[in-house]
């Protein structure tokens, strides 16, 4: 068994509504997908969506470097090798991690074809079922508002709210949030670098009636360690997000006294399924936890981050939200939604196919 072919293709995808944090809004992304298929005629899925400003990988850097695997080291592998492939993957699109992404959960879901078994089963299951977030972008206090009640009658019970522009006007909207959804609903927050010291700590004055789960990336990366100056009931609820790529990101994030007690692994930051679960074993030796999070991306790589979170004790979020903002999806499947729970479907792989056959380039 061989692999014979690798195609990749792009698609501009909208959204389903314009989406805004701290530092841009948005109203559609570039997605890519990778179709890896066997002289024996088995397929895996990937694909990827760069974020270049938290990664300086560019949509165009992503389509060159799935250009040139199209006809790299690949071709001709054997693909029940998995580990050496994502070995050596690794090494060619260390600086592209959204295009390893997509070749690396490609590979993970042909292999798991091969095996018939779902990923997370090959992996080792932790997890059955978790409650995800549903994300609120920066917007008016009405509009968020509004926004908050159409997402908790479609079942959601946790709702993440960004934040990073004006600590006191958002303070504002999260009371008032609170006293919307009451205290069984769950509240989270993502600054997405957008606080300082003395914005985070105004924030955290008000933790006792606003009793949030989590606070996601206060600062910018740079300055994330001066987190160590606030209070360490507050350094536990911060999520790490842009300040962690990789695994050694998570051993520095893991040392005493430590800035956060949450790592939040994206597989467009760290490359994949193969980088995410080094991280994951950091924090499971350390005693972090795991939030898993992601970009507006399509159901096959939300499958791949799911499958992986549910494979690592130290999971204890969700937020994988993202192939829901899409107007259309090439893939579905992968994943069951119920009433704001995410949970695998028993498939081999990740559990995803592609739609139409004419969507295929």
């Amino acid at each position: 068994m061989r692999i014979q072919e690798i195609r990749a293709w792009r698609e501009t995808v909208d959204l389903t509504r314009p989406y805004a944090i701290s530092s841009r809004s948005m109203s559609a992304v570039d997605l890519f997908f990778v179709r890896v298929l066997t002289d024996t005629g088995q397929v895996g899925l990937g694909s990827g969506s760069p974020a270049e400003e938290v990664t300086g990988e560019s949509p165009d850097a992503t389509e060159a470097a799935l250009a040139d695997m199209a006809g790299g080291f690949l071709i001709g592998e054997d693909p029940r090798h998995l580990g050496t492939l994502c070995r050596r993957l690794r090494a060619e699109l260390e600086k592209t991690p959204a295009a390893h992404a997509a070749l690396d959960m490609a590979l993970h879901d042909l292999f798991c074809h091969i095996a018939e078994v779902p990923l997370v089963d090959f992996l080792g299951r932790s997890h059955v079922s978790l409650p995800t977030s549903i994300t609120i972008g920066v917007k008016s206090t009405r509009e968020s508002l509004a926004e908050a009640d159409e997402y908790l009658a479609r079942g959601f019970r946790c709702l993440k709210v960004k934040i990073g522009r004006s600590v006191e006007e958002e303070i504002d909207l999260l009371h008032q949030l609170r006293e919307r959804v009451g205290q069984d609903i769950l509240i989270r927050v993502d600054a997405n670098q957008g606080y300082g010291l003395q914005e985070t700590n105004r924030l955290w004055s008000e933790q006792k009636a606003l009793g949030l789960e989590l606070i996601e990336q206060p600062l910018p990366a740079e300055t994330l360690p001066d987190l160590r100056k606030l209070p360490e009931d507050l350094r536990r609820l911060v999520a790490a997000d842009e300040s962690l790529h990789e695994a050694g990101d998570a051993v520095v994030l893991s040392r005493p006294p430590r800035v956060c007690g949450i790592l939040n692994i994206k597989l467009m930051k760290c490359g994949g399924v193969s980088p995410a679960l080094a991280i994951g074993q950091v924090a499971e030796a350390t005693g972090l936890e795991l939030m898993w999070g992601c970009m507006d991306e399509s159901v096959i790589s939300i499958s791949a981050a799911l499958h992986a979170a549910f494979a690592c004790p130290q999971t204890r979020y969700l937020d994988l939200d993202g192939s829901l903002d899409l107007a259309s999806d090439p893939a579905v499947g992968g994943f069951a939604l119920e009433n704001g729970e995410l949970r695998t479907l028993g498939k081999a792989g990740l559990g995803v196919a592609l739609g139409p056959p004419g969507k295929i380039p």
